[in-house]
């Protein structure tokens, strides 16, 4: 609950309560705090148990920490009724990544060799050109606008 507060940040709240609410009435403080919260925990409780009991015993297997996105999402990627271990473990990045490199480098060096040769037409122009070279306008629509 308080995993991003330091220990000097708690000595800081610890000292300042002290001084806000005094020595004496600091302890009375505390279990007021502690018991708010055990009824606040017990009211939930007792809402999560009704809510299960009016949803009925098609879900029994409920829980409510699947309606955070996160945990539903692993919880489902980590069910292997879809198969997808399988198709996990027979992708492998890095080698289609090296496939892709070692074609993409024997291309380049294909080209080099070929221009160097003394053939001036062996480069792939690969910049997206229209296919007419008159571009055509749109028609107008007065009604769209």
């Amino acid at each position: 609950m308080f995993n991003d507060i330091g220990p000097l940040e708690l000595v800081t709240l610890i000292v300042l309560a002290v001084l806000v609410f005094g020595p004496d009435k600091l302890p009375k403080l505390i279990q007021d705090v502690t018991r708010t919260i055990r009824k606040i925990r017990e009211f939930s409780e007792s809402a999560k148990e009704d809510i299960r009991q009016e949803l009925g015993p098609e879900f029994k297997d409920f829980e409510f920490e699947d309606l955070n996105p996160k945990t539903f999402i692993r919880k489902q990627l980590d069910n292997d009724e879809l198969g997808l271990k399988e198709i996990r473990n027979g992708f492998d990045l890095k080698k289609e990544m090296a496939e892709v490199t070692d074609a993409v480098h024997s291309r380049e060096s294909d080209s080099s060799s070929s221009s160097s040769s003394g053939s001036s037409g062996g480069s792939i122009d690969m910049t997206k050109k229209p296919e007419n070279p008159r571009e055509e306008r749109p028609p107008y629509d007065a009604d769209a606008t």
